[in-house]
């Protein structure tokens, strides 16, 4: 049985800055899609292309805390690089991936990568929020760096195309990305009357961005930098591309648990906010410069 789509939201008006070096549109929570409707996704903004001009200057986010979650960045063009009070750091490139577990707390900072920002050019990102289940919050922070080479690899057939699998699995195919919780992170690349079909788990909550490009889903139209929200009535998920197309679906099974937000610390109950904003005042996520 085809997934119902239950809604196609057209990109938010305005766009927001992240610090200095990340011009985001926010699709969910602010678009009016609450985070137990998308559970295990918290957030997701797209940097959608822009064009930074050359610099001496390293734009981006400074320090800041993170805690109880998982921060996935993907990169389409351009490149950034990481540091985080545990000691990682990393860049990544144009098919890379970031996935960064803050879990009992840690610093970090994220800003465009030296060389990148010399020469500037078009810049496009997506940064995806991961909720961690109550037993997994404190786990100790980690961070995977996870290069265009490393990701399975799906060959669609008739030239259709190719599925990077970050996480999950592909009609086969799994990604390398260790998740808490059941997670498929699919980047398509479609060519122009290439076709995907996969299948989703019902009972994973499902959604689609159009990075670049224009298709059909499931019989219904979305254009550039549509996003689409699945009803868990099926399982089937069928793409045609009408032009060169790239996508990102995501799917995960729901953490059915109370959410508690508060800025960057995403807890179950607000006595755990509390108890993690006196950490963070405290020191307790490390030192980073």
């Amino acid at each position: 049985m085809k997934r119902t789509i239950e809604k196609i939201y057209k990109r938010p008006a305005q766009a927001g800055m992240v610090g200095d070096g990340f011009k985001v549109y926010n699709y969910f929570p602010g678009g009016g899609i609450s985070q137990q409707r998308v559970s295990p996704f918290l957030m997701m903004d797209f940097a959608a292309e822009h064009n930074f001009t050359p610099t001496n200057k390293a734009r981006g986010v400074d320090v800041h805390p993170h805690k109880g979650f998982e921060t996935v960045t993907i990169a389409y063009k351009g490149s950034v690089a990481h540091h985080d009070s545990s000691g990682n750091s990393g860049i990544i490139d144009p098919g890379d991936v970031q996935w960064m577990t803050a879990g009992a707390g840690v610093l970090h900072k994220e800003y465009h990568e030296e060389e990148y920002s010399k020469r500037g050019g078009p810049f496009e990102m997506v940064q995806l929020w991961v909720n961690l289940p109550a037993k997994d919050k404190l786990t100790k922070p980690g961070y995977q760096g996870i290069t265009a080479d490393q990701m399975g690899k799906a060959i669609l057939p008739d030239n259709g195309g190719l599925v990077n699998v970050i996480a999950g699995n592909f009609n086969g195919t799994k990604g390398p990305a260790s998740t808490f919780t059941e997670v498929n992170a699919f980047d398509i690349k479609l060519n122009e009357g290439g076709n995907l079909q996969t299948n989703i788990p019902a009972s994973h909550n499902a959604v689609l961005l159009v990075v670049e490009g224009d298709v059909e889903v499931n019989g219904e139209h979305a254009d550039l930098h549509s996003f689409i929200l699945f009803k868990n009535d099926g399982q089937e998920v069928d793409i045609k591309a009408n032009e060169k197309s790239v996508l990102l679906l995501l799917s995960g099974e729901p953490i059915h648990e109370p959410i508690a937000q508060y800025g960057p610390f995403v807890m179950n109950t607000n006595r755990e906010l509390q108890e993690a904003f006196e950490e963070f005042q405290a020191g307790k996520f490390g030192t980073l410069e």
